[in-house]
């Protein structure tokens, strides 16, 4: 076929033909580097922040173990697991053994968590790579000799606990708070009855260590309300005072306490009038004993902290916003700052409002754990380890487990086994450098403790 040679365009015709041309490539140059608008669907079930186009992390491949917990000495009996915790090169759990009569005695274990550097600590009984040992618990009360340890902190290589048993006219539960000693024993600290108890009491929550001392999270009739001490050895408790009671601003809640990089969080919740569902709330103080609120806003949807976490220099705290389960992150883990909408982008609720200072860190919405459902479920637990923070999620659908780097896009993470809703179901993580444990107690079902490496991808 033979071929035809246009000829070339001259004049306006040519020019305006060339202009175009220019400008076409220039429109598709700029549409390959704008910005999406709406991040895309996170891979393994996670989400990004709201507006972010950060990506999700790869989700850790956790090569989960199973740890065997030596009985404590005394009268056998199952084991119940209720906390974990790690910090100063050691790992501890605590809980308590039940005996074939029902009746409880505490128990507290400890394992260096550089164990699995020792040749005989990794061919000992327990896991390869922990050397665990029950601590020695001496009570000092009737009902100490019976408590359950519910929760657990640590600070510089010693912990502290909260304990409870029910007893009394009424059956309510007998608060013992308990520390640690140099030789390593762990006693009961026994306290005033109203000092944790009484009339005014809701509930005694989590406890954190910090370099201050110890603070433990919790509520009374007069709202969220926090138990302070230097040294473990009595607690003064903080309730009905500005900020952290209840107010006219609402309700408020605490449910999670950590210490910050000068001070301690408190997360929970304000449940104002009006408006249900709540919003999230932080606490912070530089003591102990004076606390600032913070009233958390995104978009308008209802919601609450759960738990929160020190991982680095950035805070990561979790609960439920709107039919979800979601973040909130800040970058620089500083506690004692001014309250108000210029110290974290949300409103005051009608507390203090001083303006925030040059580098005042912000809180800031971070990423959904999975897709809104309805049922956003509870946040069991929530550990950093190297490259981010783990949360686990116990839900009606039964259990996950979620890794996020930043707080930003959040990946689903295997659980070594399915964990279904159960009333008397009680789930903890800790994390210690790139390692993970994870505690499962499934009361009648018994008590299971695994252990695995989760760094910031795959494992």
């Amino acid at each position: 076929m033979p071929r035809h040679r246009l000829r070339p365009a001259s004049g306006p015709s040519r020019a305006l033909r060339v202009l175009l041309g220019v400008a076409a490539g220039l429109a598709v140059l700029l549409a390959g580097c704008r910005s999406p608008e709406r991040a895309a669907p996170a891979p393994g079930g996670g989400t990004p922040a709201p507006g972010s186009s950060a990506p999700v992390p790869e989700p850790p491949r956790p090569d989960w173990r199973a740890l065997t917990l030596p009985t404590p000495p005394g009268a056998p009996g199952r084991l119940l697991l209720r906390d974990a915790a790690a910090c100063g090169g050691r790992w501890f759990v605590v809980g308590a053994v039940v005996d074939a009569a029902g009746v409880t005695r505490p128990a507290a274990w400890s394992s260096p968590v550089s164990a699995g550097s020792s040749p005989v600590a990794s061919a000992a009984p327990g896991g390869i790579g922990f050397a665990w040992s029950p601590l020695r618990l001496a009570s000092r009360t009737a009902y100490g000799a019976e408590n359950v340890l519910t929760a657990v902190g640590c600070r510089g290589g010693r912990l502290a606990a909260v304990g409870a048993k029910s007893g009394g006219v009424h059956g309510n539960p007998r608060i013992s708070t308990w520390r640690q000693l140099a030789d390593g024993s762990v006693v009961e600290v026994p306290a005033e009855f109203e000092v944790f108890g009484g009339p005014d009491a809701v509930n005694v929550g989590r406890i954190a260590g910090g370099p201050a001392g110890w603070v433990v999270a919790g509520n009374r009739g007069t709202g969220a309300a926090a138990w302070s001490s230097a040294d473990g050895r009595e607690f003064r408790l903080v309730s009905g005072v500005p900020e952290l009671a209840s107010d006219a601003a609402g309700r408020t809640w605490a449910a999670d306490v950590t210490a910050a990089a000068s001070g301690w969080v408190l997360v929970g919740s304000v449940r104002a009038p009006g408006r249900p569902g709540g919003d999230p709330a932080v606490w912070v103080s530089p003591d102990g004993v004076d606390w600032r609120r913070l009233v958390l806003t995104a978009g308008g949807a209802a919601g609450d902290l759960q738990r929160v976490v020190r991982a680095g220099e950035r805070l990561v705290a979790v609960g439920r916003r709107g039919d979800a389960l979601a973040a909130w992150v800040r970058d620089a883990a500083v506690g004692g700052e001014p309250s108000g909408p210029a110290a974290g982008g949300g409103q005051s609720g009608g507390v203090g409002s001083a303006p925030a200072g040059p580098g005042v860190a912000q809180w800031r919405p971070g990423g959904a754990l999975g897709p809104a459902t309805g049922g956003a479920g509870q946040v069991a637990g929530l550990a950093a380890v190297d490259g981010g923070v783990v949360a686990v999620v116990l839900a009606a659908a039964g259990a996950s487990a979620w890794f996020s780097a930043d707080g930003g896009g959040w990946a689903s993470v295997p659980l070594p086994v399915a964990l279904a809703a159960a009333p008397d179901r009680s789930v903890a993580v800790a994390g210690a450098g790139d390692r993970l444990l994870l505690l499962v107690d499934g009361g009648a079902e018994g008590a299971r403790l695994w252990s695995a490496r989760v760094a910031g991808g795959p494992g």
